[in-house]
């Protein structure tokens, strides 16, 4: 048997069969800088929006917080605000360990769980950092109606996703548009094919209407985008 193509960064991963375990959540903060276009910039908004959200005593979970550099800057932005608690949940025990080893702040903790099993505690603020794409379509939006419950009435969802065009069109310009990012980020056409289809079945955007709807049947009604880089976008959605 032949070993996994290379998908980038170090990383090998064979057709349809990507995973964020293992060797990944050591190359995990590499990789995925040089994937997401303003990757950083977004952590920066989401920090700055948390300011409209986050009070004294508030829970604030991160959902997907792979190896926890988002939720560990969101601790820090707050570090003013001790009774504020921090929760990372990954379902990847290699990230949970990863961010648990790097990241000791007070008040911020990392848990290995299902984000559509866990009882979440009533919150002000969840932040889902381009992980709902990667819930299978049939449960995103059981997970989505269950963090609308969870929220405070005035409480926030920040979800930052990839999303589809809104037609062929839309959808070829945007492809090419990110093929041509990874190539000026030093990715071989190679690695850009082998990373495509490894995602195959695991990496499912919707179009940004269909983002939108979910949040919509959820029980969001006040929504609006607050960053947008061709397929990539963030959405705040308050209760």
């Amino acid at each position: 048997m032949s070993n996994p193509p290379n998908v980038g960064n170090g990383l090998t991963a064979p057709n349809a069969g990507w995973t964020f375990s293992g060797e990944t959540a050591h190359q995990f903060s590499d990789h995925i800088r040089t994937s997401v276009p303003l990757y950083d910039e977004g952590h920066q908004l989401v920090c700055e929006l948390s300011d409209f959200f986050v009070r004294d005593n508030s829970t604030c979970y991160d959902i997907g917080s792979s190896v926890g550099e988002l939720t560990a800057k969101l601790a820090t932005h707050h570090v003013n605000k001790p009774n504020v608690r921090w929760v990372g949940i990954d379902s990847e025990i290699d990230m949970v360990q990863k961010a648990t080893d790097s990241h000791t702040i007070p008040n911020l903790s990392f848990t290995q769980d299902d984000c559509g099993s866990i009882e979440y505690e009533k919150t002000d603020l969840i932040v889902a950092y381009y992980t709902i794409q990667f819930v299978p379509p049939h449960r995103r939006q059981e997970l989505l109606t269950k963090l609308y419950n969870a929220l405070n009435w005035g409480g926030a969802l920040i979800l930052f996703e990839k999303v589809r065009g809104a037609d062929a069109r839309f959808q070829d310009i945007a492809t090419t548009l990110y093929t041509d990012f990874k190539l000026k980020n030093g990715y071989s056409p190679d690695e850009i094919i082998s990373k495509t289809r490894s995602l195959k079945g695991v990496l499912e955007p919707f179009s940004t209407q269909g983002n939108l709807d979910l949040l919509k049947r959820a029980g969001f009604v006040d929504v609006m985008t607050v960053m947008k880089y061709v397929c990539f976008e963030g959405f705040l959605a308050i209760k």
